[in-house]
């Protein structure tokens, strides 16, 4: 080995053990942030229960239990909150689901990997505002993503589309780039600065609907987030900050 690639050995060597001491020094002083949305401990369980309100509007709900799919994926330390709504003439219902990460932030993941793997071809995504009114007056920045697939009923093929919202929320700091970028710098950023692993929450809201219905159904979804959100998101623009795509 010559000289020049010698010292770039040891260079890597000497930035990977400093990263390594970095990371685990910080690991060893940081403590977790507290939730954006609203939670109550579980009996017998270090997780909390995300508590998404019983009825909205006219709407109705019953609390659907977690895949284990997924909780046999995600973190132990994960938290969750599901339930579905019915509208009172029946014609509408959508299914909310709240993930609440603990100290591995792994339990975040985007949900085109999801989607996807249910059959659903992803036709657009889009960054849009729904207008809140509560706590105060300010737009909730979301992720829309336009959907359609096939899928097998009583041995026919039916065409299926559906409209999908999600954002992240974390104790005063709201998050809806698709990239992701924005919350690994808000988190890093927090972890140097305070030693607090902030703690993000995935929020989304999901309606199937029948094709070209998909703008009325939209329409109904961001009732239904503008008249729920406030029952159990503690955050909206509480102390201005909302997680930026850039540093």
């Amino acid at each position: 080995m010559n000289r020049s690639k010698l010292i770039l050995a040891l260079v890597t060597v000497l930035m990977i053990g400093g990263t390594a001491g970095v990371i685990a020094k910080f690991k060893s002083i940081q403590r977790l942030g507290d939730p954006g949305v609203k939670t109550r401990p579980i009996p017998g369980s270090p997780n909390l229960e995300v508590l998404l309100p019983e009825r909205v509007l006219n709407f109705t709900s019953e609390i659907l239990p977690v895949d284990a799919i997924v909780t046999n994926v995600l973190p132990r330390d994960t938290s969750y909150g599901q339930r579905r709504y019915l509208s009172a003439d029946s014609n509408f219902a959508a299914q909310v689901s709240v993930v609440l990460m603990g100290a591995d932030r792994t339990s975040l993941h985007k949900p085109q990997f999801c989607l996807t793997g249910q059959g659903w071809t992803i036709n657009k995504t889009e960054v849009d505002k729904i207008l809140m009114d509560k706590p105060v007056s300010y737009e909730l920045p979301v992720i829309k993503l336009t959907v359609s697939g096939q899928f097998p009923v009583e041995g026919r093929t039916v065409k299926a589309s559906g409209v999908y919202v999600y954002w992240y929320v974390a104790d005063d700091a709201i998050s809806a780039a698709p990239s992701g970028s924005d919350r690994m710098w808000s988190i890093a950023r927090d972890l140097i600065t305070t030693g607090v692993l902030q703690r993000w929450a995935y929020i989304a809201y999901f309606a199937t609907c029948s094709p070209g219905q998909e703008e009325q159904t939209y329409a109904r979804l961001k009732q239904l987030i503008s008249a729920s959100t406030p029952d159990f998101q503690l955050t909206a623009k509480a102390g201005g900050q909302i997680a930026k795509d850039q540093p």
